[in-house]
């Protein structure tokens, strides 16, 4: 098992995605998100079905940032609840979990 994680995030919008991304990356919360335009949701919230086109983060971080990120997200999203779900990296080529430690260590440093 690593300390790193990917967390999923859900954007009403490519402008939005593309804005969370890149404050998540110059903040060295994240060291790499994807964006997957497109994503089509069904949920239900306040009482009814609803249905909606996302797009998908996909944001590669570590644990120990974790609060920090999931902070941020909350502050830069139109969402009143966003999706914000960590799972575990449970292992990784190690040359990429390496890069990943080198692109994080900034934001680790300042904790």
């Amino acid at each position: 098992m690593t300390d790193k994680i990917v967390v999923l995030n859900t954007c009403s919008s490519r402008e939005e995605a593309d804005r969370i991304a890149r404050e998540l990356v110059d903040l060295r919360l994240a060291a790499c998100v994807n964006m997957i335009p497109g994503i089509g949701s069904v949920y239900r919230w306040q009482g009814a079905v609803e249905q909606a086109e996302e797009v998908l983060l996909i944001v590669k971080s570590s644990r120990a940032l974790f609060e920090q990120l999931r902070a941020r997200i909350e502050q830069l999203h139109s969402y009143s609840t966003p999706e914000i779900v960590a799972l575990p990296i449970v292992d990784g080529a190690e040359a990429y979990l390496n890069w990943m430690t080198a692109e994080l260590a900034a934001a680790s440093a300042s904790r």
